[in-house]
């Protein structure tokens, strides 16, 4: 086998996200093709061999596998947005779960409860939120608004008649087409850094309707702000128009990115419902892009999550702040962290709007304001980006101790990195469930309940006291007792790693290991100094010091 040469063969299986795995007669070694399914006979292209692995691009599929149905989606197989509109949904969520449990059973230690995969309440035009590019449908060809055609970086797919999204969707992307088209300018051209149209972002909401468009462009032209409106706010909407807007992006990325953006009509944000509350949200801050799938989703978490009752629970990776609210009706205190600062002043409105009072929020990136954030929590909610925790993040995270973690991952792989430190740090995973919040791609949503281990066993003894020497410091008062004492005292909540080493500063015995860090690296976080001394007056109290 070598490159360039072209092969015919067997799909064997297909890991996540999308790995084909071909057998080809004659050949030991399996090639990795993309795009497939099982059972498929394909011809396809050598492209890489690397480490004693061959991979292929897709050139045909000679024979469909019998499981295979007719896409709904004239765009598919050309379009790289969907990847499995070629299977039935069952089959498709069936594939899905086979390849999460796989993967699941090689990064856990020991036995969990795998709960499967339950489904999107909807499968097709489920989507809440696109971004679309400008580009051209071939080189040099007439303007395009749409997808990246599957495996190009440049070429545009126009889908018109895209599935994944309603109607409105479709009508608001030809009609911005035609504009775009009949203005003569042209769209930017990611190589060469020059052009005018970049990006068209739509979100909907599914509960209220209301629709936000953004058109994003360069600051190389001006834009006709006038005959865009007319042309936008002339259709007929299914939902109700928000508001459009006009953002500008000069950056290198061939990203959305905000540099400022101007209101041409209506208003720069709109409102959707999730479990019974509210939810402001603006053109770059994360909502679930499934709504009726993320209520599935945060119920999934909610009953992993659960007694709550007078606990601080701590959402890191917050976004608008929908899990943090979803759980403060039943906790004492919900703390959320979020990088995105228009993220962070959503979910603070969307607090209020939604008369929740022990709710906080902090901008800023996790591993830098965890250490500041004045809270120990009881339990701790993940929802982190694609790329999971950072590490060092992660070590803070593992330090607070808490009893119970959930973990909610939109990347199987980061997640299974993640766990591996998690367990290696005391960690134990529970349960395990997935939601498919994205029919027709291969995208899932993982739940991972964790918590801290516990001895298997214990030896119950009859000690005699006065054989002890019953006056020692240590038998005067539980750690427990010292917690109460400080909250009721000073309003304080502190944790018994804390305590240790208050005791340990006063002289007091606690035992070599209690409550030190189980790597020799790991960072442990230290008693503040109002804690301190709190813990010092309690041990007066007690008559410990």
């Amino acid at each position: 086998m070598k490159k360039g040469q072209i092969l015919e063969g067997y799909i064997e299986r297909v890991d996540f996200p999308n790995k084909g795995f071909a057998v080809v007669e004659g050949e030991e070694k399996k090639v990795i093709v993309k795009n497939t399914v099982p059972e498929q006979k394909v011809r396809f292209a050598v492209n890489k061999i690397r480490k004693g692995q061959a991979e292929g691009r897709l050139l045909e599929i000679l024979e469909h596998s019998p499981e295979e149905c007719q896409p709904a989606c004239p765009h598919f197989g050309v379009c790289g947005g969907c990847t499995y509109q070629n299977l039935p949904y069952e089959k498709q969520v069936e594939m899905k779960e086979a390849q999460i449990h796989a993967m699941m059973d090689a990064a856990v230690d020991g036995d969990y409860i795998w709960e499967g995969v339950k489904e999107s309440p909807v499968r097709e035009a489920y989507r809440n939120k696109m971004e679309f590019s400008f580009g051209d449908e071939y080189k040099d060809g007439p303007l395009a608004l749409g997808m990246h055609k599957r495996g190009s970086f440049h070429d545009i797919v126009n889908v018109t008649e895209c599935k994944i999204v309603d109607e409105d969707f479709r009508r608001i992307i030809k009609a911005v087409l035609e504009f775009a088209t009949d203005t003569g300018l042209p769209y930017y051209h990611r190589m060469r850094h020059t052009g005018f149209f970049r990006h068209l972002l739509v979100r909907k909401a599914v509960r209220t309707g209301e629709i936000l468009i953004d058109l994003v462009t360069t600051s190389e032209a001006q834009l006709d702000e006038a005959r865009l409106v007319e042309k936008l706010t002339g259709l007929s909407y299914d939902g109700k128009l928000a508001g459009i807007l006009h953002t500008t992006n000069n950056s290198l990325a061939d990203v959305v990115k905000d540099e400022g953006t101007k209101i041409l009509y209506g208003q720069d944000y709109f409102y959707e419902e999730l479990l019974g509350l509210k939810f402001k949200i603006t053109p770059f801050s994360f909502f679930q892009t499934n709504s009726l799938g993320a209520e599935v989703l945060y119920e999934a978490a909610r009953s992993y999550i659960g007694e709550t009752k007078d606990k601080v629970i701590f959402d890191l990776y917050s976004g608008t702040g929908t899990i943090a609210q979803i759980l403060a009706p039943v906790a004492k205190k919900v703390v959320g962290v979020e990088i995105v600062e228009e993220a962070v002043e959503a979910a603070k409105e969307n607090a209020a709007l939604n008369g929740l009072d022990n709710c906080t929020f902090w901008a800023g990136d996790v591993l830098k304001v965890i250490d500041g954030l004045g809270e120990v929590p009881d339990l701790i909610v993940l929802d982190p980006p694609r790329d999971g925790v950072h590490p060092k993040a992660l070590e803070k995270i593992i330090d607070f101790g808490v009893e119970r973690m959930v973990y909610i991952a939109c990347k199987p792989t980061s997640l299974a990195r993640d766990l591996e430190l998690l367990q290696g740090r005391g960690y134990q995973v529970e349960r395990i469930g997935c939601v498919d919040l994205f029919p027709s791609t291969y995208h899932i949503e993982t739940v991972v309940l964790l918590s801290q281990q516990k001895p298997d066993d214990t030896i119950e003894i009859d000690l005699d006291l006065d054989e002890l020497d019953a006056t020692s410091a240590e038998l005067k008062a539980t750690y427990q007792e010292i917690k109460d004492y400080v909250l009721k005292e000073f309003g304080l909540k502190v944790s018994s790693l804390y305590i240790s080493q208050v005791k340990r500063k006063c002289g007091i015995e606690v035992g070599e290991n209690y409550n030190l860090p189980k790597s020799e690296n790991a960072r442990v976080p230290q008693c503040p100094k109002e804690k301190e001394e709190a813990i010092k007056a309690a041990l007066k109290y007690f008559a410990m010091i």
